[in-house]
């Protein structure tokens, strides 16, 4: 239960896309934050069972028909929900919830394809609303945006290539598009002066 709980918040760490940051980026809608902690569906079984032998339940699946079709996982062993896992009707997940500070509030949400991820929204202010978002390929970090702000638009870009950062891109006007960009030194690269 506990390799469950870092591999978990592991998943927290990157994502990537396709848009180029070079061009006006659109205005975020801010959903709301949804529940940790869902009710059970009509015609869904609930299995309880206990993870770490304390008498509590820390781990529940709901199954429609045999096949589990949610997961629900209390990382921290406090009787609360941290991790919310969605799943198709073939077991892979496509969405999965959680709540990285265990104040009850989803913090981040991932989706996935054919059990990969593919992308991410993170809330780091904790007002229950994403300000920002990883993309990935192949299940592997490309990108991060963020709403340093708060005004819903994209203020901020991280590129990423062979799991390290290649090359920041920032909005210091607001207008949306990228007016500064940094650049990762290849590592042992000669500087060109």
């Amino acid at each position: 239960m506990i390799f469950l709980g870092f591999l978990a918040t592991g998943a927290v760490a990157g994502c990537a896309g396709s848009k180029p940051a070079e061009t006006a980026a659109p205005v975020r809608a801010r959903p709301e934050a949804e529940a940790i902690r869902g009710k059970p569906e009509p015609g869904e079984t609930v299995t309880e069972l206990d993870a770490n032998g304390d008498g509590r339940p820390d781990v529940w699946e709901y199954r429609v028909k045999d096949v589990l079709v949610r997961k629900e996982l209390d990382l921290n062993w406090d009787g609360r929900v941290d991790v919310t896992q969605y799943m198709d009707p073939q077991g892979a997940k496509v969405r999965e919830v959680m709540d990285l500070d265990y104040d009850g509030k989803v913090d981040a949400t991932y989706h996935y394809a054919e059990g990969k991820r593919t992308k991410g929204e993170r809330d780091l202010d904790g007002d229950g609303r994403a300000d920002s978002w990883l993309y990935y390929e192949n299940d592997t970090l490309v990108r991060k945006e963020r709403d340093a702000n708060h005004d819903g638009r994209v203020d901020y870009w991280e590129y990423w290539e062979n799991g390290q950062v290649d090359r920041i891109g920032e909005d210091l006007d607001g207008d949306g598009t990228v007016d500064q960009w940094t650049r990762n030194p290849t590592p042992g690269a000669k500087s060109q002066e």
